[in-house]
């Protein structure tokens, strides 16, 4: 369960000035009247200096530091002149490695989080039309060689790939299936929880592709039912494991596109016949800078256990470069990286107790910790071999902040790149020499400049200043950062807190909560928030006190501290909001009688065990898209944090919120979407029978054909408005 939907429930914290205007929902989800401007990602040349963007139906370069037009490499409406010459508008587009030809996205559709299909288009640099990639359906992830002379993708469950000199088309694999064998595509739970959906790789010399089988025959069905014009609903059928069931039979395979033949790579694999539970994982396949050299990530089902294996591509025989336990679980990232002097390569880990950056040589053996210290390295930007520098991003200052960093490759000269403390995210320009920062301060919106590795800002991209503006026109409130206890007395949370305009210490004001809590996360940051930050101060404006806390098992403050829900999921977040919630009841403001608490996804879950197991002290909850019993969740994510069932089937009977229904007091909303792919529309209609079957009053809200976050059209308006209400009647 990712929390890639936190950015729609985020808040921040602001200057205070005098109101002047009301926050309505209207404004918010109707006329999105608040929402700052952002600045898309840059899509960098090689020779670092130019990007191109996409405007008006053009292809358009501008030259980095300046901001100047250069050029313009490709114009739709000119070839629009030419007949037949391009269907569609440009979704998106990416260039060969020589920059020579445009591979042009059209008419894509969304499947799941990161899947999609839809027709590709090339455009050679000395054809006057773009050519059409694939005249047997739409296309999955289309791919240039890195030599530019072949594109490879997948229709239909299998993979192709088309010679760009001869033209011809070449099918890889013939047993592709729905819902029976998947070549070269994740399938949902992969997808879902190791982060990607393509799942095939060109070799560096361009004569090989590795790719991924998934052989999803045992994986039992899902199946969700979608309500359209006709008389009868449609149903949409997916293999999804959940605990304890059979996953998808993964393989590695190599194909030389010489020999056209295809091998296995040895990966000591598990029997079919082997227990579900025994069966393992390939998350990361990565070639190394050796043509013949291709690695593969293997864990076992509990994710406790990781190695890197080093598979010769002309046999498929593989040897351990590297292996790693953990006493918990591992989590899985894009870090590892080959240098390219062919003798090393970067791995990030959290062995120390805090996740750090790692050199190791070919023979698997640490050279140096290139970072350390009691803080984690938050995100892994990539290597400057000419300088011999890594870039990356930690919560040094605070758990709370983000700053960007450069360090070299013996581990020395450690380089603070990003002055200003807050929230920094960079993205670097292909030769690492400026790199375009987002900063945002709690009280400061997201600003966008252009930076040399001196920490100069070279030109500003967007300063958001309409934002500080709708700041003092609606007079909105800040926010203090403070700390609350946990509910063991030794730990101290971080926490934020909204308070209503003109704030009278002497009155008692209502307190809702708001919380996401699951392993890693964290919604109290010194950062720039989202549209819920505009809510959240509506319900200021309306004499409510606003608190996030960042419970136990959140992230940026170490693995014992994030890891620590191990097998226990819900256990210690829950405490540790109730002992929130009791700390602010105590304070002499605070009316202790009216404390809510809303969540989504991991959210929902957590304040529907706030409002069952904390029924004296929550007087209402809202649970959005929540799971209310963990082996109705997805195999990989659960049994990562809690194994199965069978394994601890304590840990799923006391932290399960279906178990609690009968201990409801107060108030409880539930909100779901009936085609919600990741967290089923199972958990509130479970939910609903336990509290029926206790004899307990609630509300629900369902969306037909929404999926995990419910949104089009009037949907978010109509969501917020009910939840709005629901606070105001019942806080």
């Amino acid at each position: 369960m990712k929390y890639s939907f936190l950015w729609i429930l985020a808040f921040t914290l602001i200057q205070p000035t005098n109101a002047q205007e009301n926050i309505t929902i209207e404004e918010i989800w109707r006329d999105y009247k608040f929402f700052g401007k952002s600045v898309p990602g840059f899509n960098f040349q090689k020779d670092g200096k130019h990007y191109t963007t996409l405007e008006e139906e053009k292809i358009v370069q501008y030259d980095f530091t300046t901001g100047e037009k250069t050029k313009v490499l490709l114009d739709l409406n000119a070839l629009r002149k030419e007949k037949n010459a391009f269907p569609g508008q440009i979704d998106s587009y990416k260039f060969s490695e020589d920059e020579e030809q445009i591979l042009i996205k059209t008419g894509t559709e969304a499947i799941y989080r990161r899947s999609t299909k839809a027709n590709f288009y090339i455009k050679q640099k000395n054809s006057a039309r773009p050519l059409e990639l694939s005249a047997m359906g739409k296309q999955m992830y289309a791919t240039f060689s890195p030599d530019g002379n072949k594109i490879a993708y997948v229709i239909d469950n299998d993979i192709y790939y088309r010679d760009l000199k001869t033209m011809e088309e070449f099918r890889i694999t013939k047993d592709g299936r729905k819902n029976k064998i998947i070549n070269g595509s994740a399938d949902w739970v992969y997808e879902e929880e190791f982060s990607f959906a393509k799942a095939f790789y060109w070799s560096p010399d361009s004569k090989k592709i590795a790719y991924q089988k998934f052989d999803e025959s045992r994986v039992k069905e899902f199946t969700m039912t979608l309500y359209n014009d006709g008389a009868y609903p449609e149903y949409k059928t997916f293999k999804y494991p959940k605990v304890g069931e059979d996953n998808a039979i993964v393989t590695v395979h190599i194909f030389d596109l010489d020999n056209k033949k295809t091998l296995l790579v040895d990966a000591d694999y598990e029997s079919k016949g082997m227990d579900a539970t025994e069966q393992i994982y390939f998350p990361r396949v990565t070639w190394t800078q050796d043509p013949n050299k291709l690695c593969v990530t293997r864990m076992n089902r509990h994710q406790n256990e990781l190695k890197l294996l080093l598979a010769d591509a002309t046999t498929g025989e593989t040897k351990t470069l590297l292996s790693e336990t953990n006493k918990y679980y591992i989590d899985v990232t894009n870090d590892l990286t080959f240098l390219k002097n062919g003798k090393e390569f970067i791995w990030t880990s959290e062995k120390s107790g805090f996740n750090h950056i790692y050199l190791y040589n070919l023979k698997g053996k640490e050279v140096k910790a290139l970072t350390s210290g009691n803080f984690d390295v938050t995100s892994f930007y990539g290597v400057d071999e000419k300088r011999e520098m890594v870039f990356y991003q930690a919560a040094k200052v605070s758990p709370m902040n983000r700053e960007v960093y450069s360090v070299d490759l013996k581990g020395a000269n450690t380089k603070r790149l990003t002055p200003k403390d807050g929230t920094n995210r960079a993205q670097f320009n292909s030769t690492f020499d400026y790199y375009v920062n987002r900063f945002s301060t709690a009280n400061s919106a997201t600003t966008y400049n252009v930076m040399d590795l001196s920490g100069k800002v070279i030109r500003s991209l967007e300063e958001n200043t309409n934002v500080a503006t709708l700041q003092s026109d609606y007079g909105t409130t800040p926010v203090e950062f403070i700390k609350v206890p946990s509910a063991d007395p030794a730990i101290q949370l971080n926490a934020s807190i909204i308070k209503p305009q003109n704030f009278d210490a002497t009155k008692k004001y209502p307190v809702f909560m708001y919380v996401y809590g699951g392993p890693g996360s964290q919604t109290v940051q010194n950062s720039f928030g989202g549209a819920n930050y505009w809510w959240f101060q509506m319900l200021a404006q309306e004499g409510y006190i606003v608190v996030s806390v960042d419970n136990r098992g959140t992230g940026a403050r170490g693995e014992e501290f994030k890891k620590m829900t191990y097998k226990e999921l819900g256990k210690y977040e829950t405490e540790d909001q109730i002992a929130a919630a009791k700390y602010l009841a105590e304070q002499a403001y605070v009316d202790s009688s009216r404390i809510g608490i809303f969540g989504w996804s991991y959210g929902g879950y957590m304040s529907s065990l706030c409002i069952l197991k904390g029924a004296d002290v929550f007087k209402s909850a809202i649970a959005v898209a929540p799971v209310t019993n963990w082996k109705w969740y997805d195999s990989i994510y659960t049994e990562r944090y809690m194994r199965t069932l069978k394994e601890n089937e304590s840990g799923y009977q006391d932290n399960s919120p279906v178990y609690f229904a009968d201990q409801l007091k107060g108030s409880y909303l539930l909100v779901h979407g009936i085609a919600d792919d990741n967290v089923h529309w199972q958990n509130t209609t479970e939910m609903a029978n336990a509290l029926i079957n206790a004899n307990k009053q609630f509300d629900t809200y369902y969306y037909p054909n929404r999926n995990h976050g419910i949104f089009g059209g009037n949907t978010r308006l109509h969501l917020y408005t009910k939840m709005t209400n629901f606070i105001k009647e019942t806080l």
